[in-house]
Order: structure tokens, then sequence, then C-alpha cells
């Protein structure tokens, strides 16, 4: 059954119009020819997050987003993706946009590593970022702004 759930670990937080963000992140899966199964985003703390990195994947470092793709098929999205609220925030400041907005934006980031996307060297770099920002420009469609 397809589903987007979201949780937290560490942090109180909610997120906001969880209905339309659903909604709008089933439909950028199935733009780029994928199916949804279960994608499940989990919201905590910078050091709940600093612990899956070092035991998971040997990064002694701080991060926003990790994305771990637990598909056994081709096409299909089973993830579970850890978001660091504090980075969330940290980077809304930095970028100076919206925390929503900057949540939307690490949750399209997860979404298109699972659709194949990269982010490391320049060019593949500039894609995810050129889908990143065609992405959160769909949120109209789903009612988010």
């Amino acid at each position: 059954m397809a589903a987007i759930s979201f949780f937290t670990e560490s942090v109180t937080y909610n997120l906001p119009q969880k209905l339309k963000i659903k909604k709008w992140l089933k439909a950028s899966i199935e733009k780029e020819g994928f199916k949804l199964g279960e994608l499940n985003f989990i919201f905590c703390s910078d050091e709940y997050l600093l612990g899956i990195n070092q035991q998971y994947l040997s990064h002694d470092t701080y991060t926003d987003i990790i994305t771990f793709d637990n598909s056994d098929e081709e096409k299909l999205i089973v993830s579970d993706i850890f978001i660091s609220i504090e980075r969330v925030k940290e980077n809304a400041i930095t970028f100076k946009t919206s925390a929503f907005d900057e949540v939307c934006r690490i949750m399209m980031h997860g979404t298109l590593h699972l659709l194949g996307y990269k982010d490391k060297g320049k060019a593949a770099k500039a894609l995810m970022t050129q889908k990143e920002d065609e992405y959160l420009g769909y949120r109209a469609e789903a009612g988010l702004i």
C-alpha cells in the first residue's frame, strides 16, 4: 500500500499541511516514472542524525538529511529519510527562506536521491538543484503555496 508517513525522534516538530505535502511528493515521484511504496520521513535532532551518520555511514559530521533506500524493486520507492530539524532551521536562516520552504526543499532533496539524482560533482549538483527548484514549483498544484 502506498504511504507517506511522518515521525519524530528526539525533537518536537509538527509538520504543517501534511496531506498536501503527501499529495505533492506522490505526484513528484510519479512524474519521474516511479511508484510509491512506503516513504517515511523522520524529523530528528542534530545529535540523533549524527549518531546515524556515524553508525551507518562512518561519517563523523553533522548533516541535514540522510536517505536510506530500502527498495528491492526497480522504480519502487521504499525509504526512510531522516531530517535534522535543527539543520533545516539553520539552513532557512542561511538561505534567507522560511523554515517551511526549507523543509519542503530538503524533503524533495531526499526524494530526488531515491529517484536516481546525485549531488556529488558540479554537474550532478547543478542538476539536483534544478530538479529541486522544478518540483518546489509544483507545490502550488497541491495547494501548498
